[in-house]
């Protein structure tokens, strides 16, 4: 019922559009940060690793595995992309374009720094963004998506391959 009233009222729809856009603007603005600021993740997950000790470690043991062995190795190519992909979730939730997917994205980042120890506005964005999540294509119906998802759905290869086969029979 919550949920059904999530994804179809055009009320929802309003409320979700300015979750959404303060979303979008929190992530763009911490991308840009970092991008004009030369961001570079290596202090961060260093940090992150140091806190894996202790008897209360604030990040657990398979994830400071995973920082030791894969990002801090790749430090570069983490910055790179916490920068960037911070910029380019904050265009499309700021848009409504691609919202779901974007959304996915975000709550991504935002889980990787929960587990990094980092609390900060994680919490708070981690459960805003569940609501645009569990709305579906509502949370993006005022932004971009209006447009471009039915237009990608009537324009789908397989989707015609699918029906050409069903007519054939």
């Amino acid at each position: 019922m919550f949920v059904e009233f999530l994804r179809k009222n055009n009320i929802v729809a309003g409320v979700l559009a300015v979750i959404r856009i303060y979303l979008g603007y929190a992530w763009l603005t911490a991308g840009w940060h970092k991008l004009a600021d030369g961001f570079d993740a290596t202090g961060f997950l260093q940090g992150a690793v140091a806190s894996a000790t202790g008897d209360h470690p604030a990040v657990q043991g398979w994830w400071a595995a995973f920082l030791e062995t894969v990002a801090i190795p790749n430090a570069g190519l983490f910055s790179f992309l916490v920068a960037w992909g911070e910029i380019l979730v904050g265009i499309a939730l700021i848009l409504g374009i691609f919202t779901n997917f974007a959304a996915f994205m975000g709550i991504t980042m935002n889980f990787a720094f929960l587990f990094s120890g980092t609390v900060s506005t994680n919490a708070q964005m981690v459960l805003l963004t569940a609501f645009l999540l569990v709305a579906g294509f509502n949370a993006g119906k005022y932004g971009l998506d209006r447009w471009v998802i039915p237009f990608l759905k009537a324009h789908n290869p397989k989707r015609h391959r699918k029906t050409k086969e069903i007519a054939a029979v």
